[in-house]
């Protein structure tokens, strides 16, 4: 077998090059075109704004999908605020001394104007506005006008959950005719007064009325002051007495001229 030659051409395959050719040209377009999308690309990721950083989340093991799902399906309690229902007893024992406060201020009310008559019609509106529904009114004879001087309660009991009997005393000035007002000895109103749960106070009952018996008060036990003390009271001023208190010191009774030009009896401490 002949030994194999190498082959010579006279001519060179153009058409073979010129396909290679193309395909190299083909490969610089489309490395040409990567590069122009590579720029644009980062173009438009410069202009965009810093987004922050994801959130990575943990996904929970499979046995606890059913539970993780659940929880975040369900949706948030609602903040809308609705009205308050509170019941009797809750209102009673979160403030027990509001309510007695409210039945005590409104039975002072009420007694004032029950034991008031000056003829006029606004004062005959307002206690019926306070009375219980049906009930009569007071009756005041031709002339007779009662003011009263002062009223306070005394006492507050309590005859239900919300319902509180109210001893209010009551001092009053009577004018009839064409006297002058004379202080009248103090009168004990006794009221029934219920507290609902809007903390509004009426009136369940008409009152009743009773003397007031002073109760027994204690002897001053006053003595003649120490010479020492007495030089510390200001010149001028009766000494009646004094006592001395727990610590040491002394309380002294002098009489005193107010600006209405009576003399009373008060304590000083030198």
């Amino acid at each position: 077998m002949e030994p194999e030659r190498d082959e010579v051409y006279e001519r060179i395959p153009w058409e073979t090059l010129e396909k290679k050719g193309g395909d190299r040209q083909w490969l610089a377009y489309a490395l040409a075109g990567a590069v122009a999308l590579g720029a644009l690309g980062y173009s438009f990721v410069r202009s965009q704004p810093a987004l922050p950083p994801a959130t990575v989340a943990v996904s929970a093991p499979v046995t606890a999908s059913a539970t993780t799902i659940e929880a975040q399906t369900t949706p948030p309690p609602s903040t809308v605020a609705g009205p308050i229902v509170v019941a009797e007893a809750d209102l009673y024992a979160i403030a027990p001394e509001r309510l007695i406060e409210r039945a005590a201020a409104h039975a002072e009310w009420f007694a004032v104007e029950y034991m008031s008559a000056d003829g006029t019609e606004e004062s005959r509106r307002t206690l019926s506005s306070l009375l219980p529904a049906g009930a009569p009114m007071p009756e005041t004879p031709e002339g007779t006008q009662v003011f009263v001087d002062w009223a306070g309660a005394t006492g507050v009991t309590e005859t239900g959950g919300m319902s509180f009997r109210v001893d209010v005393v009551v001092r009053s000035l009577l004018s009839t005719g064409e006297a002058g007002f004379v202080r009248q000895p103090p009168t004990m109103v006794t009221v029934d007064v219920e507290v609902n749960e809007s903390g509004l106070a009426m009136v369940t009952g008409l009152p009743s009325l009773s003397p007031v018996t002073p109760s027994p008060s204690p002897n001053l036990g006053l003595v003649d002051i120490p010479e020492e003390v007495a030089v510390g009271i200001e010149a001028g001023l009766e000494i009646v007495g004094g006592r001395q208190a727990t610590d040491g010191s002394w309380e002294v009774v002098v009489m005193l001229v107010g600006s209405d030009g009576v003399r009373r009896p008060v304590t000083i401490r030198p």
